[in-house]
């Protein structure tokens, strides 16, 4: 009788360690450049294993995030307690809805850029490199031109390079590397890396 007990003790024990905690999950929000849904998947990476979609601006439940830049998340639909979607396209706080005007004066100006435009555009990053110094690491502040808006984080030191993520205002981030005129940075949050703009941030 006694075996009987402890072995069933065991079995709730190890169903607990695998039931997933939606109580210690943490609360973001889908932020994708064109407004446009984010895939879900079943597995952390691209590829024939998209099993839904999250609206822009939809809430969603993080549990971590992945140094391959994946995210794990609540996923209650078609049977799967857990999914993934790309960490880059998430923030802590809600965006503001999608103007359909800004999105078409990108698209004018992206058209009619000439190809000597983005010549001048790769000698600025490459410029931005080569005046690159790592640091001791230091913590910088988010400083967006307006107390509403925010900083973008992006993937190379160019406002032409695509965006990571954006930084509130208060949002802080951990400098790794000095530029000309930007700074290779951390989210301490996320363990997303990028570079932000130095001019929009200060050391705190």
């Amino acid at each position: 009788m006694t075996k009987k007990l402890l072995s069933l003790a065991l079995i709730a024990m190890m169903l607990a360690m695998f039931i997933p905690s939606v109580a210690s999950a943490d609360s973001w929000y889908v932020y994708t450049d064109d407004g446009k849904s984010l895939n879900v998947r079943s597995e952390p990476a691209k590829g024939n294993n998209v099993i839904g979609s999250l609206k822009y601006g939809e809430s969603v439940s993080v549990r971590m995030t992945m140094a391959n830049g994946w995210a794990v998340i609540d996923w209650v639909h078609a049977d799967n307690y857990v999914a993934y979607v790309q960490s880059r396209f998430l923030v802590n706080y809600k965006p503001a809805p999608k103007s359909t005007s800004k999105t078409t004066s990108t698209k004018t100006t992206s058209t009619s850029s000439s190809s000597s435009g983005s010549k001048a555009g790769i000698a600025g990053i490459n410029a931005e490199f080569k005046a690159a110094k790592q640091v001791p690491p230091y913590t910088v502040v988010a400083r967006p031109s307006r107390a509403s808006g925010w900083v973008n984080l992006r993937w190379a030191p160019a406002t032409e390079a695509e965006l990571i993520t954006t930084c509130p205002q208060g949002k802080e981030l951990t400098v790794i590397a000095e530029l000309k005129s930007w700074y290779q940075v951390e989210d301490p949050d996320t363990g997303m890396i990028g570079f932000i703009s130095s001019k929009y941030v200060t050391r705190k």
